[in-house]
């Protein structure tokens, strides 16, 4: 009997060799249907991506829509502004002096007050001006006494001069002492009212109204002609100036208002430009321009009723030269310029943008004139515009993206590619 062992086992070699041409055969259609889900995977997402107008990356499809910010032009009166840094000038500055010496007497002012023209403000000690007046008085009555003895005596002698009782020479010769004496009567009441203007002197007055400074000097001081200081300082702060500097270009426009006898208003500003200081009137133009500065110094005037203006402050003027009516305008960030000249970018119904080109007018500090080429009510973009070209696709920011309003809508009643592949495959596993 012959062992198991020893059996030849030739029947038994056929059938792995068809196992592994089956097992072959699952695996590549396994694998042409795996490729199969990852293509159509791929191009559903890519054509999905399209439709939506975005691209993914690596992916291909239209340019992505840009975020931007839009305006739209309205109808306004755009004022034309002249903006400048000036300089608070008083209309007058008076150093108050003492026309005659002598001991201060009194002082009636107050540091800071504001005083009226003629108002009193010190006074000098009077009595040598009132001793140097009565001497100037009795010179004048003795040489008038003098004066009128003389004239009585001509009288006389041309009384006898007439009944041939007396020389001619003697009538001449009293003649011209009376002139003579005529003269000093004269210099005598000129001496008479330097010395009565003198004692006037000894009252100091405002010569104009203003606002006082800081005293200098104290009762009790010997004052003169002389004094640098004087007794007080008086500036004039209403009305009161302000001093600025005008291009040059813009002087004939201003000479053109002027011309036309516009009243051009000026307003002042403090540092911050936030605040109104006071409202004025353009007053006149120096007359050279600033070699150095290409620049001209213009006055303006105000009442400064309530102060606010001080002598050698520093402030912003605003100069209104005219007034556009009616004007198209949008904000400055809107208008462009570029190779063609300026443009905007105007928002169309359909979210695009168009390139208009325009003409520029005047401008202020936030918008501008558009003269030509925009109409009232029409979007413009103001923000994100250098992203743009003409017909590009754009989003507002309270718009909803296009992929967050799909979703996962083109997989919505379909399979997922991974499932189908999946199912496919076990089903070729089964037979």
């Amino acid at each position: 009997m012959k062992r198991e062992a020893d059996v030849p086992q030739t029947s038994s070699a056929p059938y792995p060799r068809r196992v592994s041409r089956r097992a072959l055969t699952i695996g590549s259609i396994f694998a042409l249907l795996a490729l199969a889900g990852l293509g159509w995977l791929a191009w559903n997402l890519t054509h999905q991506d399209s439709a939506a107008g975005t691209v993914r990356p690596g992916g291909r499809g239209a340019a992505p829509a840009t975020t931007v910010g839009v305006a739209t032009a309205e109808r306004a009166n755009v004022p034309l502004v002249l903006e400048a840094l000036g300089t608070v000038t008083p209309a007058s500055t008076v150093v108050v002096r003492p026309q005659v010496s002598g001991v201060l007497k009194q002082v009636l002012f107050r540091e800071g007050q504001m005083v009226k023209a003629g108002q009193l403000l010190a006074v000098i000690d009077p009595r040598p001006f009132e001793m140097a007046l009565m001497q100037a008085q009795g010179q004048r009555q003795r040489d008038e006494a003098q004066l009128e003895n003389a004239r009585l005596t001509l009288q006389r002698f041309r009384t006898l001069l007439q009944q041939d009782s007396i020389a001619r020479q003697e009538v001449d010769t009293q003649a011209a002492l009376v002139k003579q004496l005529e003269g000093t009567v004269t210099g005598n009441r000129a001496a008479e009212g330097t010395a009565r203007l003198n004692l006037a002197y000894t009252r100091i007055v405002a010569p104009v109204g203003g606002r006082v400074g800081l005293r200098v000097i104290d009762v009790g001081n010997v004052v003169s002609t002389g004094d640098a200081n004087g007794i007080v300082v008086l500036t004039g702060v209403a009305p009161i100036d302000v001093e600025f500097a005008v291009p040059q270009d813009r002087i004939p426009e201003i000479q053109s208002r002027v011309a036309q006898g516009a009243s051009l208003p000026v307003t002042a500003l403090d540092r911050t430009r936030t605040t109104v200081l006071d409202s004025g009137t353009f007053g006149s133009l120096d007359n050279q321009v600033d070699t150095q500065t290409g620049t001209v110094r213009a006055k303006a005037r105000f009442a400064n009723a309530g102060g606010a203006l001080f002598p050698n402050q520093f402030v912003n003027v605003r100069l209104q030269l005219r007034t556009v009516e009616d004007a198209i305008v949008v904000p400055v960030t809107a208008l462009r310029h570029g190779s063609g000249g300026d443009h905007v970018y105007v928002l169309n119904t359909d979210r695009t943008v168009s390139l208009r080109p325009v003409t520029r007018g005047v401008a202020t500090a936030d918008r501008i004139q558009v003269a030509s080429g925009l109409q009232a009510g029409e979007t413009v973009i103001t923000e994100g515009a250098d992203r743009l070209k003409d017909g590009a696709r754009v989003m507002l920011a309270g718009d909803r993206p296009a992929s967050a309003v799909a979703g996962s809508a083109p997989f919505a009643g379909r399979r997922a590619p991974g499932a189908w592949a999946g199912s496919a495959a076990s089903g070729a596993a089964s037979r």
